[in-house]
């Protein structure tokens, strides 16, 4: 009998109904159960296997992998992250995939030693502690846990406010240090149906839930070749959390942070990034504004970040391999991704969170 079927029937014999399959996940030989009703990249998470993927609700495409084998139903998503061309050679996303049978799935995008060391997703109880304004449309959220969650720097969790069924995902703007505090820097939207709640709506003490972690743009340790960081809106708490945990571990490497902002009233952190100028052997700071009022007398670098991004790289040739995380809205990290290319950085190491427009 094999191990599958022995799950079958543990399942039955305890009263479980569901149907489980198994799923095969090639080229790196990792295998796992789904139950039918459940996505694989939901079994993935439950089952602590870091499969690539991004907003988890079919608009990305991070997730999309070769369908080899199987009988599956996908739920709906985007045809921008899965055009009908690539349905019907046989693509799916993982994160739409209900299974029917036993899969074989190819992985197009993958980190096998991260698929086998990855953290299983959990849920805690949240108390919210403090909100502070950190800009005009920007806050900080601080919330306590009910215990610790462990996840690595540039990750994210779902934040959920019970009984209003608002559920919204947040990357963690703190180093992972094994307490239970998590921050998150949000960007505030006039009909944002969480974001809009920052200013009056939710209150310290107010009950939260969060579940995760989830993301596999996170700081890989132990690199000796500079790293590139790019960034804007809310896309900094990911990477402030990246930045403050290599700083915590000691870790030693040239590092260029690229910030990008319409105008100077939308930078913060100006203080703590200069700290770290004169903290840091070498690293630097390079907010960009692409539409600087003259009425700032701002002296920095103007337009894009992707433009800033491609000039600085040509100027400054940083020796070594360098690693390079990028996050925030999906088109700029698609204007960001070919100039990272262009100026040598491998595909394997290129890490990136699309920060996409919640459908729920």
């Amino acid at each position: 009998m094999s191990d599958t079927q022995e799950t079958r029937r543990e399942m039955a014999d305890t009263g479980d109904d569901k149907i489980f399959h198994t799923v095969y996940f090639e080229p790196v030989g990792v295998q796992m159960s789904v139950a039918e009703g459940e996505t694989v990249l939901d079994a993935a998470f439950r089952q602590g296997i870091a499969v690539m993927h991004g907003c988890k609700e079919g608009q990305c495409s991070s997730c999309k992998s070769l369908l080899v084998e199987g009988e599956v139903e996908l739920k709906k998503y985007s045809t921008f992250a899965l055009p009908d061309y690539e349905r019907e050679s046989g693509h799916i996303l993982l994160c739409r995939t209900l299974a029917y049978s036993d899969l074989t799935v190819e992985l197009l995008n993958y980190d096998e030693d991260l698929m086998r060391r990855s953290i299983a997703v959990s849920e805690y109880d949240a108390t919210l502690t403090k909100i502070t304004a950190l800009t005009h449309d920007i806050r900080l959220l601080e919330v306590r846990l009910s215990r610790p969650l462990r996840f690595g720097a540039g990750q994210y969790v779902d934040l959920t406010i019970p009984g209003a069924g608002i559920t919204r995902s947040f990357s963690m703007a703190n180093r992972p240090d094994g307490e239970s505090t998590l921050k998150f820097i949000i960007r505030k939207y006039p009909n944002g149906a969480f974001s809009s709640q920052l200013d009056g709506g939710l209150s310290p003490g107010d009950r939260l839930v969060a579940k995760g972690p989830y993301g596999t743009c996170f700081r890989r340790e132990d690199q000796p070749g500079p790293m590139v960081l790019v960034g804007g809106g809310s896309g900094m708490s990911p990477l402030w959390s990246i930045l403050s945990d290599h700083v915590q571990s000691g870790e030693e490497r040239p590092i260029r942070f690229f910030y990008g902002a319409r105008s100077r009233r939308d930078l913060f952190y100006l203080d703590e990034f200069a700290e770290l100028e004169e903290k840091l052997p070498d690293f630097r700071f390079i907010p960009a504004l692409s539409n600087a009022d003259p009425d700032d007398g701002w002296t920095g670098e103007t337009g894009f970040i992707h433009e800033v991004l491609s000039r600085t790289l040509r100027k400054e040739a940083l020796a070594g391999e360098i690693d390079a995380y990028t996050c925030g809205p999906t088109p700029m990290i698609e204007a960001v991704m070919p100039v990272l290319q262009m100026a040598g950085v491998a595909p394997e190491r290129l890490y990136f969170d699309k920060f996409t427009q919640a459908v729920r």
